[in-house]
């Protein structure tokens, strides 16, 4: 029997996407464990049991400074009773062939902890996430379109999807040319915002925050780490949709499954096939 695929969700100080991302992982076949931050940074809980490392959606610090930039920085510079900081044990983690998630908040913590896009393998900071081209809170449906070849595992057999965003800051800036070229060279911008029929769009509001690139989530190049604006632990059943009366009539058969599992699923079988194989 196949051990079952271990996943860590982190809380604490703002995050409040944590319950649906746990229950994503067990939809998927997974456990899933909600710890606070502090259970890692103060108590010294050990990251190394889990197969995938979660930074879920919310409002860190209340995205005092920028999104996401003061629990970046403390998981960059607090000192773990062991004298690492978490950024180091992440490092480890990932070079044992395991995985980090991060949605919306999420994703700007790995953006601003250096961990996405990553090009140069240093873990520093190489693009931002800033405020939406609009000015205002975003709080709508998009759609993402998948880029074909992308090496993320996390995106698997994903072309298009349909998911939620909910945020202010969400407009990724690419420090120069030649990391752009780089990015779109190794098909990091492995997510971008299309319209209903596919086509990559800047046009608002199917690009809800005017992202360089369009891009609606990052991967780096290993695959290993995955970030993405909007929220697919938002859309774990077809009920979640707003639209799901009309999509039912239009198809009886219809998934009840939402698109977003999709996303939890793929890395759940990922991990384990990857198990089986050692």
């Amino acid at each position: 029997m196949t051990n079952k695929v271990k996943s860590l969700v982190i809380t604490g100080f703002g995050i409040n996407c944590e319950e649906e991302t746990a229950a994503a992982y067990r939809l998927a076949g997974a456990d899933a464990e909600i710890i606070h931050l502090n259970d890692i940074l103060l108590k010294g809980l050990a990251i190394h049991a889990f197969d995938i490392l979660n930074f879920p959606g919310g409002f860190s610090f209340g995205d005092d400074i920028s999104s996401g930039k003061v629990l970046a920085n403390k998981i960059k510079y607090k000192q773990l009773p062991s004298g690492k900081t978490l950024l180091d044990e992440i490092k480890l983690f990932l070079t044992q062939g395991k995985f980090v998630f991060g949605a919306c908040n999420g994703f700007q913590v790995l953006v601003k902890l250096g961990l996405l896009p990553n090009v140069s393998g240093q873990v520093e900071q190489e693009v931002t996430l800033m405020r939406n081209n609009s000015g205002k809170y975003e709080d709508r449906w998009v759609h993402c379109l998948v880029t074909p070849g992308t090496k993320t595992p996390f995106l698997k057999g994903i072309t298009k999807i349909a998911l939620p965003v909910r945020h202010g800051e969400g407009k990724l800036i690419i420090k120069d040319n030649l990391l752009r070229q780089q990015i779109i060279d190794h098909k990091l911008n492995c997510l971008t915002y299309c319209d209903a029929a596919g086509n990559p769009t800047d046009e608002y509001p199917m690009n809800p925050n005017g992202a360089e690139l369009n891009c609606a989530g990052l991967t780096s190049p290993s695959g290993q780490v995955f970030g993405l604006m909007p929220h697919p632990e938002a859309f774990l059943s077809l009920y979640n949709h707003p639209n799901w009366g009309q999509m039912k009539r239009q198809n009886p058969y219809i998934s009840e499954d939402g698109e977003g599992l999709a996303i939890f699923k793929n890395i759940v079988r990922h991990i384990q096939q990857s198990a089986q194989r050692r």
